[in-house]
């Protein structure tokens, strides 16, 4: 039997099956194409018309092949030529889903492949529109656009001008390529002809990586004038991109970045870096390279560097690239396993901060950690054993404060070995007890070329133990509200054998509760806590029902005996400490607000800090304060006192400000202050920024700054983050 009868045969079922059940399945209905792949078509009518071989389908009609989907009122099938009429409005989707077109009248082929559509409109990933008089399909690959109208923009019945459009006597859309091209482009902004362009290409919204020209932005200061910026993405393969940013300018200051990233099996590089020719130093060619990457070698291990490096020290702060006061260049390796870490690195350090000589500072380290946990059989609980080594390097010999515990030294290493264990057992009327006792060993080594006297190697050995004590009490009100109060007291004893040696990360010491109770409160082991010692302190938390919670802590270390280690800005100096009253309250994930305080008895504060996060629909405020107190042994000669804020605000779905300061109250006057301005709807983002520097140094003067940056959407990027689409009323 032919192909005709074949065809003729499964119609008059078709038909037969729409006369009993009044909507017809057809499976297949249309002929067997593309190596005998069967199509479908579903309607609530199929009529077989024997003299033209020609069968006909209205109501609710739906043809399935190969993952495309055509819509309409009525389909007309004619076996001669092997084409389908279609009557609309009709809709065609194809297999990916992110393609549509929309239209009046089609004449296609049997496979949906190839055709012409009228008065018709395609939709790419719900983004992009291309409105046109008639759109040809070719190969199931391109839809040719004539006299089209792309646009990403909500097109409503009172207001028919979209805010931006893109003319063309012809547009074609690749689907295999992911590209658009334009011929006879006209850019349009609120119906206006801005930009002729007689050949374009654009990457579709479905492509996530393409070579070709990034959203660009503009830069204002008036330090280094004002720049366009033209960032230009280049594919290099699947796995690796380059990024050049010319900074295009009339002044005398000419920029360009470069990020280059590159993918691998096991891992990832990313560096970035510019190039500055201006006239503002000395230097004839200025410039900046960060780079970074992380690699799973196996067995758990990963292996990490990092490099950091610039020309001088006012560059990133006089072009706003990434700013830092600390440059870190290392490499590391470490592995985390349950009951195992290790890491070892070597590094070196570059400040950035007014007055410091890197000459004279630590600049080239190498550390290492290495920590097991494990229970012991006998005496019960964890224990953890750990080791510790750091070595560092001073290019140049400093004086030392003896007063202060700190000997003359350029080069020292030190390695440490501590051993700890900890057991707690609940009492039977609910107390907690916790016993703790740690046995550290430290071997420091000293050495300055200028002072061989001071070469010097010295062993110490720490013990400690303490005991403590808590009672956590809960209660429940009929209103379901929670109150859980929790009083704990811990008595310490910790003795060193051995002499002072160099300190280096021990010379500013924090007391907050996450360390009220510790054994050793100094953050490194170039100092040991000593002495016997009591901390006390207690702990309240409401939690209602309805979201919130409040809540505070309280405490303080009291001592046997004075043995001045701590400076007076930690707030631990002498007998008695600082009062540390620490308070939160939190409702839901909106608020966030946390503040800690150190005061003597005479409620003289020696630091505070608040810390307040807002957020709800429309608004965000995130806010820090913080004032120290001058401690000349810590490197403040004077009070420190600064308070952060930085708030948005959305006005409509449109429209968003921003504002953020900061503020030195020790200088009386702002070092930062900034305000942006932005504008977001489904096809196009804009962002107007202000900000000013105040700061003053030897290498930076106080600066203006002003950033325009434009983004069409709906080219090769996605909705994620973006403002919700416009809808017409």
């Amino acid at each position: 039997m032919g192909r005709g009868t074949d065809i003729i045969g499964r119609a008059r079922r078709a038909t037969a099956a729409a006369l009993l059940a009044g909507t017809a399945w057809l499976t297949p209905a249309l002929p067997a194409i593309a190596q005998g792949a069967p199509a479908t078509l579903i309607a609530d009518d199929i009529r077989f018309d024997q003299g033209s071989a020609a069968i006909t389908a209205r109501g609710g009609v739906e043809v399935f092949f190969e993952g495309a989907r055509l819509r309409a009122s009525s389909i007309t099938y004619s076996q001669v030529g092997d084409r389908i009429t279609v009557e609309g409005p009709l809709t065609l989707i194809d297999p990916s889903g992110d393609a549509v077109i929309v239209a009046d009248f089609a004449d296609l082929s049997a496979d949906l492949r190839d055709g012409v559509l009228q008065s018709a409109r395609l939709v790419l990933d719900r983004q992009l529109q291309i409105a046109a008089t008639q759109i040809d399909r070719v190969d199931g690959r391109y839809s040719q656009a004539y006299q089209a109208v792309a646009s990403s923009c909500e097109v409503c019945f009172d207001n028919p001008t979209p805010l931006w459009e893109i003319r063309a006597r012809r547009i074609i859309h690749d689907e295999v390529e992911q590209q658009l091209y334009f011929e006879g482009a006209q850019f349009r902004v609120m119906g206006v002809p801005v930009i002729w362009l007689p050949q374009m290409r654009l990457p579709d919204p479905t492509l996530e990586r393409a070579t070709g020209f990034l959203a660009p932005s503009i830069r204002a200061t008036d330090t280094t004038g004002t720049q366009i910026r033209v960032p230009y993405f280049i594919m290099l393969g699947d796995h690796a991109d380059l990024t050049l940013t010319p900074w295009i300018g009339l002044g005398d200051s000419q920029t360009i970045e470069l990020r280059y990233r590159q993918a691998f099996r096991r891992g990832e590089i990313e560096a970035t870096g510019s190039l500055t020719w201006d006239d503002l130093t000395d230097d004839d060619i200025r410039g900046h390279v960060f780079a970074d990457g992380t690699f799973d070698i196996g067995r758990n291990i990963d292996l990490s560097f990092q490099f950091e490096s610039v020309t001088d020290d006012g560059y990133l702060t006089t072009y706003s690239l990434p700013d830092t006061d600390l440059l870190e260049s290392n490499i590391r390796i470490g592995r985390t396993e349950r009951d195992t870490f290790f890491d070892v690195g070597i590094s070196n350090l570059t400040s950035l901060r007014e007055g410091d000589d890197n000459e004279t500072l630590p600049t080239r380290v190498a550390d290492g950690r290495f920590v097991h946990r494990f229970e012991p059989g006998a005496l019960g609980g964890i224990a953890e054993l750990r080791f510790d080594a750091l070595g560092y390097f001073r290019p140049r010999a400093t004086p030392g404060d003896a007063a202060n515990g700190r000997p003359e030294a350029t080069d020292a290493a030190r390695i440490s070995a501590i051993l700890d264990w900890r057991r707690a057992e609940v009492l039977g009327n609910g107390l907690l007890l916790t016993f703790e006792a740690a046995l550290a060993g430290d071997l420091h080594t000293a050495r300055q070329d200028a002072e061989p006297t001071l070469n010097d190697t010295e062993a110490r050995l720490t013990p400690y133990g303490a005991i403590e004590l808590r009672y956590p009490l809960q209660r429940s009100d009929a209103n379901g509200v929670r109150h859980i109060l929790e009083p704990a007291i811990q008595v310490a004893w910790s003795e060193t054998q051995g002499d002072p040696v160099a300190v280096e990360d021990s010379e500013i010491v924090e007391f907050d509760e996450a360390n009220l109770f510790a054994l050793d409160r100094f953050p490194g082991s170039d100092r040991r806590e000593q002495g016997a010692r009591a901390a006390v302190g207690v702990g309240y938390t409401r939690i209602d029902p309805l979201g919130w919670s409040a809540g505070v802590t309280a405490g303080i270390v009291l001592r046997a005996d004075d043995l001045a280690q701590f400076t007076p800005g930690s707030g631990l100096d002498g007998e008695t400490s600082d009062w540390l009253l620490a308070t939160h309250l939190a409702l839901g994930d909106s608020l966030r607000v946390i503040n800690r305080a150190l005061f003597d008895q005479q409620l003289d504060f020696t630091s505070n800090e608040l810390v307040l996060n807002w957020r709800n629909d429309v608004a965000n405020v995130a806010s820090t304060y913080t004032w120290l107190e001058a401690d000349t042994a810590e490197g403040r000669d004077d009070d420190l006192g600064e308070w952060a804020f930085d708030a948005g605000y959305r006005f409509d779905s449109d429209w968003i400000a921003g504002v953020n300061w900061r503020y030195d109250f020790a200088e009386a006057e702002p070092t930062r202050a900034g305000l942006r301005l932005g504008y977001e709807n489904e096809c196009v983002d804009v962002e107007l920024a202000v900000s000013r520097r105040y700061t003053t140094s030897t290498t930076l003067d106080p600066a203006t700054e002003f950033g325009l940056t434009v983004a069409l959407n709906g080219f090769g990027a996605t909705r994620e983050g973006r403002s919700q689409a416009r809808g017409c009323r």
